[in-house]
């Protein structure tokens, strides 16, 4: 993994170029000499300008001799001041819990003032890790004895000065920064005069506009190291000769470099160190590496590589660190990885491998790092570790085996592991209790067995594991009471994570924890009903979750109080009663943004002012009451972060006020289930990144504004249950095109459904049902392409929040007559409704082509003509509402396709004839079909001989395969009949000769009749 190749990575070449350096700030450092006062007062005027929030520079008050101060070094000869070591001594990835809490907090700001000039003997300045801001100052380039300059994560941005390129006996130049956003260069010939450089490091610093960037390192005639990560390089420029005949580490990671870098790295046998991990590598492995088993660290992680692990790179035995994660691979981790004696970290994670010779990985004696996360071991965990149970168990002190398909019972085979620091074990299907060979794995500082399948209780000795410090085992099966034995003696502890699983905590009121959590994650444990008071000594979290805890009390006045610094905070779901300030204080750590979720409780009140850094907030379903404007329009003046802003369910009232503008990265507003009031506003339309926008079921009213449609993003609309008025927008189409779903439900919209409409191609869910709507139904909704075809993802549709989850989209559908809320399956659901409308004319036959959609409900309008006869080309249809129209004619026997269908409402139409059969349509309640002249099941007219009703139910297939309308031919035959019959009758009537010489004819024939039966007798 990434993280251990920073801590671990150890480069001879570098450290002996770095060697002397640190000589020197030893022997410097041992001096009696007093430094000068014209230095002295230089240091003095450089600290006037720092904000040291951390008080590290505190000596720098005291005496008269500066070379006694805090990071100062002097000249044991001259006094003069030579090393300024005002670096931040915290790491921003070294935090067990967050990255960067306590690196924050000792950084050092302000500006860096040019009274540094007049300490013209400086030959070592380290200002990394504090946080200045603005350019780095070009006078820096001014210091001309300085071998050593370090101004890493130092919080400067824009364009690096040329001016450095004066510094001709600079040996260690370190720039890097992960944090800055805006850090730059156009050009790298500044560099060109640094003769004496070893170590360059521009990590971060965008290289995008520096073509020159590849001649120019090359022509640096010292240069042992070269860091160039995250430098948004992606061309490899030519290179004639390759001249880094000393270059020993090289870190080109987190680029978009392709298979043609290639060419010039294999040229460069004296690399001990590569990294290309996360670039834009395919294929297979380049067969060029073969020849660079020289190397020490390796990390070709996070590409696309789709090979198997080539044979030779297992006869790479000076191998210390090897990354090949997050690949596409081939096959296993062959036997022959036991050749790689001399590595220490093998990461394996997330590439696709089949399984691995554990026999060989466990006579890996120097191995202190395996990481087979993701690799499909599909085995009994306890067979795994006997596997490996050879020299490996007794030196290996970080094991990872992440949703390896694992299954059985975690034997008593991990006390073997003696050295064991880090057991990554989540996410697979292990089963049983916590084993309790755990309890002699002392050096254990963090365990993470979280989503298995574990089950029993918590086990008491847990809480003698004195080094432990990270502790997850959320999302099991364990239950049980938890009490203060539990946690005696884990005073390291800094990481709790065991949501999910149905424990409960029971302590004294008066407990006092021995541990200073940063995570507390607890959701779904019984914590309650009192609010627990053990969390007053927990100040430094950074991360709360206690949702769904059975809490039933008032929140106290002191937890507002305990952490500032804090990403995540959660106690929805519970039943919390009380206020919540009127100022919320929220400063996470590297200006992260935080997220605040109390959703489902009793809070009241007012809502609070927010601080700029909030990125969520989540206040829904609660008991908040007055007008939303104190909350949007507080401190407007200073630039907003929040992203995702929910508050539907409470008793807000007023209107929106018109302060959008102040609130530039808002993606999501849920203000549905409210008393607000008025139009919309007409700033909504500065909201550029808005995606989701739900304001059902308020009293708002007026004709949507134009501004509206300049958010262009947006992809969920919801404005059902209002009184908006008007006719629907045309510019919906043009503006909003990527938009999914369309609520516009029971308002006041009148006019036609616009025909632009059709241009909507990702529209999954249309509702504009109870409106005032007339006209047609437009016949190119077959334009609708994401209802005509079949939804397979059910992937939520989600947008991204804070550092810790996404924001999944809910919405409000009514299907089957029910409103139903759908969340993370949104993506599957497909919906028409046009109902309760005045819509006329014809079902139009080219919405049958809408395959994809589960639910059609056009009932309630004055619709004529009859039923689509494809409508059973419409294969998802679940939910099918014709009902309360005009409809004739015969209900078509394709709909006997729709297998689906789970909801048929056909009723109060002019209907006739014989209900098709099929599986579902006959298990239909008959009050469904009510209201026409129909008849079968479920209907108790069953059709019968004696009551056959002419209709087009009545028809029937000939012998050649066409199709008989008997209504047509009874009425024909009836017709015919009277036709006939006046034909003969009417000349007999009117005519007397023909009435006269019928009768002659019937008599005669008569007269033969009666001779004819003489005769016989």
């Amino acid at each position: 993994m990434d993280g251990y190749k920073k801590d671990g990575t150890i480069v001879f070449l570098e450290f002996l170029c770095l060697s002397v350096l640190v000589i020197t700030s030893f022997c410097n450092a041992i001096s009696d000499a007093a430094c000068l006062e014209s230095e002295r007062q230089a240091l003095v005027r450089f600290k006037q300008d720092l904000t040291d929030s951390s008080h590290r520079l505190a000596s720098w008050s005291n005496g008269k001799n500066c070379c006694d101060w805090t990071g100062v070094v002097c000249d044991n000869l001259t006094g003069h001041v030579v090393e300024l070591h005002l670096g931040n001594l915290h790491n921003p990835n070294h935090d067990v819990v967050v990255p960067g809490k306590a690196f924050e907090r000792s950084r050092l700001s302000g500006t860096v003032n040019p009274s540094l000039l007049d300490l013209k003997h400086l030959q070592y300045l380290d200002l990394s890790g504090n946080n200045f801001g603005g350019q780095i100052p070009g006078f820096l380039g001014s210091l001309p004895n300085l071998r050593y300059l370090n101004l890493s994560t130092a919080g400067f941005e824009g364009l690096i000065p040329p001016q450095l390129g004066n510094l001709t006996n600079l040996q260690y130049l370190d720039l890097h920064d992960l944090l800055s956003v805006f850090f730059y260069t156009e050009n790298l010939q500044w560099l060109t005069g640094l003769a004496k450089l070893q170590l360059l490091d521009l990590s971060g610093i965008s290289l995008s506009k520096a073509s020159d960037w590849l001649q120019v390192t090359n022509a640096l005639p010292s240069l042992i190291v070269l860091r160039l990560s995250y430098c948004q390089l992606d061309l490899v420029p030519p290179l004639r000769n390759v001249n880094f005949s000393s270059l020993g580490t090289l870190d080109l990671s987190y680029n978009k470099f392709s298979n043609s870098i290639f060419n010039w790295i294999f040229g460069l046998s004296s690399l001990v160190s590569l990294d290309l991990s996360h670039n834009s590598f395919q294929d297979h492995f380049p067969d060029g590496l073969r020849n660079m088993s020289s190397l020490r660290y390796l990390s070709l992680a996070s590409n696309q590589f789709n090979s198997s692990i080539p044979n030779w790179l297992y006869g790479f035995n000076r191998l210390q660190y090897l990354n090949l994660g997050f690949n596409n691979l081939q096959g296993t981790i062959s036997e022959d990885i036991g050749n790689l004696t001399s590595a220490i970290s093998l990461d394996f994670a997330y590439s696709n491998l089949e399984g691995a010779a554990l026999r060989s990985l466990g006579n890996l004696c120097s191995l202190r790092t395996l990481v087979l996360s993701g690799v499909r071991l599909s085995q009994d965990v306890s067979e795994v570790l006997e596997s490996l149970s050879g020299c490996l168990s007794d030196r290996l002190e970080s094991f990872f085996l992440s949703n390896c398909e694992l299954s059985g019972h975690l034997s008593n085979q991990l006390g073997r592991f003696k050295h064991l620091r880090d057991l990554y074990i989540p996410r697979n299907s292990i089963s049983g209790p916590i084993p309790d060979s755990l309890r002699s794995l002392t050096s254990l500082t963090a365990i993470e067995l979280s989503q298995n399948l574990l089950n029993g209780t918590f086990p008491e000795w847990l809480g003698q594991l004195r080094e432990l410090e990270v502790l997850w085992i959320g999302k099991n099966l364990l239950e049980g009471v938890i009490s203060e034995v539990h946690f005696s003696n884990v005073t390291r502890l800094r990481l709790l994570q065991a949501s999910g699983n149905r424990l409960s905590l029971k302590v004294s009121p008066g407990w006092i924890p021995p541990f200073q959590l940063g995570v507390i994650a607890l959701s779904s444990w019984n914590l309650g009903p009192s609010f627990p008071h053990w969390l007053r000594f927990q100040k430094d979290f950074v991360f709360l979750d206690i949702s769904d805890a059975g809490i039933v009390d008032t929140i106290p006045d002191w937890f507002w109080n305990l952490s500032s610094q804090f990403f995540y905070m959660n106690l929805s779901h519970n039943q919390i009663q009380g206020k919540v300030p009127g100022v919320l204080n929220t400063s996470p750590p590297l200006g992260y943004p935080s997220s605040i979720d109390l959703n489902s409780n009793y809070f009241e009140g007012s809502l609070p002012c927010l601080p700029s850094n909030v990125g969520t907030l989540d206040l829904s379903n609660n008991s908040f009451s007055g007008p939303i404007s104190p909350f949007l329009c507080c401190k407007m003046e200073e630039p907003k972060n929040l992203g995702n802003l929910r508050l539907a369910d409470n008793h807000l009232s007023g209107p929106i006020p018109d302060c959008w503008m102040s609130w530039p990265n808002i993606f999501s507003i849920d203000l549905k289930n409210n008393n607000l009031s008025g139009s919309l506003p007409s700033s909504m339309g500065s909201l550029s990144f808005l995606q989701s926008l739900h304001l059902r079921r308020n009293n708002l009213s007026g004709v949507l504004p134009q501004s509206l449609q300049n958010c262009s993003s947006l992809l969920a609309l919801d404005l059902s249950e209002n009184k908006f008025e008007g006719s629907i927008p045309g510019w919906i189409d043009e503006k909003l095109s990527n938009i999914m779903i369309v609520g516009l439900r029971s308002n006041n919209f009148r006019g036609v459904i616009p025909h632009n409409f059709c241009a909507l191609s990702y529209l999954t869910i249309l509702d504009l049902a109870h409106n005032n709507l007339s006209g047609n139904i437009p016949k190119c909704l077959t334009n609708f392409s994401a209802m005509a075809s079949k939804r397979n993802s059910s992937d939520p549709i989600s947008y991204a929040f804070g550092h810790f989850g996404n924001s999944i989209e809910t919405t409000l559908v009514v299907i089957k007559g029910i409103l139903l809320e759908y969340s993370s399956t949104l993506r599957l659901v497909t919906s028409m409704d046009l109902s309760a409308n005045n819509l006329s004319g014809e079902i139009p036959m080219e919405i049958t082509s809408l395959s994809g959609l589960r639910s059609l409900n056009l009932s309630i309008n004055r619709l004529t003509g009859r039923i689509p006869k494809t409508i059973g080309n419409m294969g998802q249809l679940e939910s099918l509402d014709f009902s309360f129209n005009q409809l004739s004619g015969a209900i078509p026997p394709s709909i006997s396709n729709l297998t689906f269908l789970s909801y048929l409402n056909v009723a109060y139409n002019n209907l006739t004839g014989k209900i098709p059969l099929s599986t579902q349509l006959q298990s239909f309640d008959a009050s469904n079909f009510a209201g026409n002249n129909l008849c079968g099941p479920p209907l108790t007219d069953t059709c019968s001989i004696n009551a056959v009703k002419p209709g087009a139910a009545n028809r029937e297939e000939s012998g050649d395969g066409l199709e008989v309308d008997w209504f047509w031919f009874y009425v024909s035959m009836a017709l015919g009949f009277i036709v006939a019959f006046w034909s003969f009758a009417g000349p007999l009537l009117f005519k007397t000769s023909w009435r006269s010489a019928y009768f002659r004819m019937l008599d005669s024939m008569g007269k033969k009749i009666r001779g004819v039966f003489a005769n016989n007798i």
